[in-house]
C-alpha cells in the first residue's frame, strides 16, 4: 500500500495582540503553571522514574521562583535507557513509515491546539522568552519540523534507481542506524530540543534524550506530547542530569550508531574527541551531526537602508537577550552611516523594555542563568576596561531579581577586539567602523576574524555590492541574509546550519538532516537467473 504525506504548511503564528483569546489563554496557562509546583521524573522505556537527586527549574527573570524540580540520572538509569533503546529499536524500525509519520503528524496538531498555550507558556517561565519568542519557537517551528520532516523523509523514500535491466528489478531500502541515536539539547530553543530527538526517531531509530539543564521543564511536556501522540516506549527516552556523566557514558557504549548535538563548540569537539577515541568500540561508525556556535555579523554598504539596518540590528542583537546562535553579534559599519545608524538605535532603544516574562510588555527579559550572566557581565567589563573599546549605549547588569542584562552596544577600534572574536551568547553587539572607500578590504576581514560560520548577512541598495559581498563570505555563513537580520530561520524555507567551528550543516528542517539517520541498503533481485557461466565471446565460431 503506498501512502503519501499530506504537503505541510508552515504553521501560523498568534499574535497575542490585546483582545485576542490566544492572548487570554496564554496567561491563564503562565497563572497555571506559575501556581503548579511538580516534579520532574526521567521517562526510560515509557515509564516514569524517580532518582531522587533532584535539580530545580527556575524562572531566569525571578530567580528565587522554583516552577519545578527534576530528577536527575546516573549510571544505573543510563544503562536502562540504552536496553530500552535497543530493546525497542526492532519493532519501531519495522513499523511502517506512515505508522510512524502518524504519530508525529498527530504530535503536530496536539501542540497546534491541545498544548499549544502550555508548551508556549513553560518556555516563558522556564527560558525567560516573551509570548511572541515562545510562539514562533515552541509552537510553530516545532509544529513545522514535525510536519516537514515527515514529508522530507516521504521524498528520500522515494529515491530509488532510474535503471531495471529487463528480467531484474534495483531497489534501495532505506535502514535506520544499528543502535541508538544520542540526542544532546540546548536550552535557548525548545523547537530545536524536540527536533534533535525526533527526527531519527521518524526515520526509524531509537534515541536516548539528554535536555539541557535548563530546559526540562519545557522538555517533559513535549515527552508528554509525544505520549499521548502514540509513540511506543522505549523509542525516546528521557534523561535529564549532569552532561558529562551523561554523555561520557553514553558515548563509551558500543551501541552508539549516532549523536544529534547542539550547544557549544567546545562541548562538540570534546565529544567528536571522546567518540574517535572509542571507534574501535562501535559496530558501526557514529554518525555526529552538531549545531555549535556562532559569531554572527551584519555588515552595512554605504548604499544601505540605515532605518532597516537599525531595525535588523536591535531585532537580530537583542532578541532573546542575544541567546541565538543566529544572534548578530558584530557590526561593519561604514563612517559615512554611522552617526545616523547610532541616532536610529538609541532613539529605538529608549522605548525597549526589560523584565518578567510574564508582563507582555516586555521586549527583554533574562539570561537564562548566573553563569550565562556572569560570563556576559565579563566581557562587557573588559569593553569598559579597553583602551581600544566603549560602551555607546547600556552596558547595565543585574542579578538581585533575574538574572538582567542591558541591550549594550560596544564600539571598537580594533576589528580584533575579543568581543568581535569570541561567542557571547548575549544582548551585546560590536561595531567596527570602517573607512567607505575600504569596502571589499573590510569584507575580507569579516570573513577572517572569526572561527565560525553560521549566519550573516548584507545591507545594501547596490546590487553590485550584494554580489561581491556573497562571494568574499561565501563561507562565513551557512545562513546568509540579503537586507535582513541573520536570525529567523523557518522550515522549509531556510533550513538552518553553518560550516567552520559552527557545526556540520546538516541543515535542521531539510531532507539533508534526515539522511543522516539512515543507512542504504541496494538490493537487486533476478527474475531469470543465468543456467550457463559462459559469455558469448568465449565461443570458438
Amino acid at each position: 500500500m503506498f501512502i503519501t504525506v499530506p504537503v505541510p504548511k508552515n504553521e501560523q503564528l498568534n499574535s497575542y495582540a490585546p483582545g485576542t483569546c490566544e492572548r487570554e489563554k496564554l496567561k491563564k496557562a503562565l497563572h497555571d503553571l506559575s501556581n503548579d509546583f511538580f516534579e520532574i521524573p526521567a521517562i526510560i522505556n515509557g515509564k516514569e522514574v524517580l532518582t531522587g537527586n533532584l535539580g530545580n527549574c527556575i524562572e531566569p527573570h525571578n530567580h528565587k521562583h522554583i516552577l519545578a524540580k527534576y530528577h536527575k540520572v546516573g549510571q544505573a538509569e543510563i544503562d536502562m535507557a540504552i536496553e530500552a533503546a535497543m530493546k525497542a529499536r526492532t519493532d519501531w524500525e519495522d513499523m511502517p513509515f506512515y505508522h510512524r509519520s502518524a504519530i508525529f503528524l498527530k504530535a503536530a496538531e496536539l501542540l497546534s491546539t491541545k498544548y499549544r498555550y502550555l508548551l508556549n507558556a513553560a518556555t516563558m517561565l522556564g527560558q525567560s522568552k516573551n509570548p511572541f519568542q515562545a510562539e514562533i519557537d515552541s509552537a510553530c517551528e516545532l509544529i513545522d519540523f514535525w510536519r516537514f520532516n515527515t514529508y522530507y523523509a516521504q521524498k528520500i523514500y522515494e529515491q530509488q534507481p532510474l535503471v531495471s535491466p529487463k528480467g531484474e528489478w534495483n531497489f534501495s531500502e532505506y535502514r535506520a542506524l544499528e543502535g541508538f541515536i544520542f540526542a544532546i539539547t540546548p536550552f535557548n530553543f525548545t523547537s530545536i530540543a524536540g527536533n534533535l530527538p525526533t527526527a531519527p526517531a521518524l526515520m526509524g531509530n531509537t534515541v536516548i534524550w539528554k535536555p539541557a539543564g535548563t530546559a526540562v521543564y519545557s522538555g517533559h511536556i513535549i515527552m508528554r506530547i509525544l505520549k499521548e501522540a502514540g509513540l511506543p516506549d522505549g523509542v525516546i527516552n528521557f534523561l535529564p542530569g549532569s552532561g558529562t556523566e551523561i554523555g561520557d557514558l553514553i558515548i563509551d557504549s558500543p551501541c552508539l550508531a549516532g549523536i544529534h548535538f547542539t550547544g557549544s563548540t567546545k562541548v562538540f569537539n570534546n565529544i567528536w574527541k571522546r567518540t574517535a577515541n572509542n571507534i574501535h568500540l562501535y559496530k558501526s561508525y557514529p554518525r555526529i551531526v552538531g549545531e555549535t556556535g556562532g559569531k554572527d555579523f551584519i555588515f552595512a554598504h554605504s548604499s544601505a537602508d540605515v532605518k532597516a539596518l537599525a531595525v535588523a540590528c536591535l531585532k537580530g542583537a537583542f532578541e532573546f537577550q542575544g541567546q541565538k546562535c543566529s544572534a548578530a553579534s558584530r557590526l561593519y559599519i561604514p563612517d559615512n552611516l554611522y552617526d545616523q545608524w547610532l541616532k536610529e538605535m538609541v532613539e529605538m532603544l529608549k522605548t525597549v523594555k526589560m523584565g518578567d516574562a510574564k508582563d507582555f510588555s516586555n521586549f527583554i527579559n533574562a539570561v537564562i542563568d548566573k553563569e550565562s550572566f556572569d560570563r556576559i557581565k565579563g566581557y562587557i567589563e573588559r569593553a569598559k576596561n579597553a583602551p581600544d573599546a566603549e560602551i555607546i549605549w547600556g552596558g547595565e547588569c543585574d542579578d538581585s531579581v533575574g538574572y538582567f542584562i542591558q541591550p549594550t552596544i560596544i564600539k571598537t577600534t580594533d576589528p580584533m577586539f575579543c568581543t568581535m572574536q569570541e561567542e557571547i551568547f548575549g544582548p551585546v553587539l560590536t561595531v567596527y567602523v570602517y573607512p567607505e572607500k575600504d569596502y571589499h578590504k573590510t569584507l575580507d576581514l569579516c570573513d577572517k576574524t572569526s572561527p565560525y560560520g553560521l549566519t550573516g548577512s548584507i545591507f545594501a541598495q547596490d546590487r553590485k555590492a550584494i554580489l561581491i559581498a556573497n562571494n568574499v563570505l561565501k563561507h562565513s555563513a551557512g545562513n546568509f541574509y540579503i537586507n535582513d537580520k541573520p536570525t529567523g530561520a523557518v522550515v522549509g524555507q531556510q533550513p538552518f546550519g553553518g560550516g567552520r567551528s559552527s557545526g556540520t550543516n546538516d541543515k535542521a528542517g531539510s531532507a539533508l538532516n534526515l539522511q543522516r539517520w539512515i543507512s542504504a541498503r541496494s538490493i537487486k533481485e533476478n527474475f531469470v537467473p543465468d543456467s550457463d557461466y559462459r559469455y558469448p565471446f568465449m565461443s570458438e565460431s
